[in-house]
């Protein structure tokens, strides 16, 4: 990627406000109350699982939907009331659109020819080369591959110069090493450019390697905000502790605190956490471990001040996923805990129905204030229908106007 290609497009970043914004469809609530501060040239994530209300904000920033309350703004100017049309702001959808009988060049020259912007071709080129696909200009959509087409649809968006470009699950189309390639191809085009990059998405890995910020939201709320390693090592609540990766999570009852730790009584076992990584110091909590952060060990291991450790428990599986072999051990009182050993031997390892013990760094364990979250095997699907309605009224309305 050229310094010159890139300098073409770093004076358009632009900060994005949301103001108490909440959006209403009949029956349900999508958004509720959200605030939300975007700074200018960063790359944020929303990350939540389907029906959180991400891709609505999305669709509220880009203008697709109209808040029923609160404001929005792009770069300090109240647009909420501004068409879609008339907002700086470009969207890559999964689905890439492309014309099919356009060349790459002609698909990039597409919008600003329809604007009648001057230089439409050199802009365009410009843009190609930004994206590394200058050489094969003159080639058809079909005579891509997936990466390459993704990479086209992202020229197309940046060559209008938007002061915001929405990322609606861009990459969910590739397959796996497709996708990390072009997270990492994404993330080194947004700090080249200097556009502010708002991606929507429900893969926690994506958002944890692309994004300078997370967001994790959870029905129309922000759970929690911050770098991707904040967010991961210090879980403030029981679902992004859950949702971003995976935590064992035990319920029980402060018994002491001191300056440096809060010790909770769990099922017999003494559960100890710093002080600085508990959100709550009294009454009844939740003690969260990482499964790496978890040691497996095949005799009971010489406890140590600043070391937990429980069992006997025994292996219920035990699963080679490569670098890791992943355990469920359980444990009588706690229940499943899930263990990720790294994959650095070709020794023997712990087999199904074993009896082990698990310890792991007191340091390394976090409290939460609340339990983890009880959810339905199946999903409702009153969201989806509820919309539908709306979209119904919405065109009878319009029919009868017309």
């Amino acid at each position: 990627m050229s310094d010159a290609s890139a300098k073409q497009f770093a004076e358009a970043g632009a900060d994005l406000s949301l103001v108490n914004v909440t959006k209403r469809f009949p029956g349900f609530t999508a958004i509720d109350d959200l605030t939300l501060e975007i700074p200018a040239g960063s790359f944020f994530a929303l990350l939540g699982p389907s029906g959180c209300g991400k891709t609505t904000t999305l669709r509220l920033v880009a203008g697709l939907e109209e808040p029923t309350e609160g404001q929005i703004l792009i770069g300090g100017k109240d647009v909420t009331s501004t068409k879609a049309y008339q907002r700086p702001v470009n969207t890559v959808f999964q689905s890439y659109a492309l014309f099919p009988h356009m060349t790459i060049l002609e698909n990039v020259m597409f919008g600003l020819k329809r604007r009648k912007i001057a230089d439409a071709e050199k802009l365009a080129r410009d843009a190609l080369t930004l994206v590394e696909l200058a050489h094969i200009a003159t080639r058809k959509p079909s005579q891509l591959s997936g990466g390459q087409q993704q990479r086209v649809a992202l020229a197309r968006a940046v060559v209008n110069r938007p002061a915001l470009l929405l990322l609606d699950e861009p990459l969910g189309a590739l397959d796996l090493k497709l996708r990390r390639q072009m997270q990492l191809e994404l993330k080194d085009i947004q700090s080249e450019v200097g556009l502010t990059f708002l991606h929507v998405t429900h893969d926690q890995e994506e958002a944890m390697t692309m994004a300078d910020t997370v967001a994790v939201m959870n029905q129309g709320r922000i759970e929690q905000m911050g770098a991707p390693e904040e967010l991961y090592e210090s879980p403030q609540t029981a679902f992004v502790a859950t949702f971003l990766g995976q935590s064992n999570l035990f319920g029980g009852e402060v018994t002491g605190t001191t300056a440096n730790v809060v010790s909770v009584s769990a099922s017999g076992y003494e559960l100890r956490v710093p002080s600085d990584r508990a959100v709550a110091h009294r009454g009844v909590v939740t003690v969260g471990i990482r499964p790496e952060k978890v040691t497996l060990h095949s005799t009971k291991p010489t406890a140590g001040s600043n070391e937990t450790i429980v069992g006997p428990g025994r292996v219920l599986d035990a699963s080679f996923s490569g670098v890791s072999i992943q355990y469920l051990v359980d444990v009588p009182g706690l229940g499943e805990i899930t263990v990720f050993a790294q994959n650095t031997s070709l020794g023997e390892h712990a087999k199904n129905g074993d009896e082990v013990y698990l310890s792991w760094q007191v340091a390394h364990a976090f409290g939460l204030a609340d339990a983890p979250p009880q959810e339905e095997r199946f999903q409702s699907d009153t969201d989806t229908q509820s919309v539908a309605v709306q979209e119904r009224e919405k065109l009878e309305a319009e029919l009868e106007e017309s």
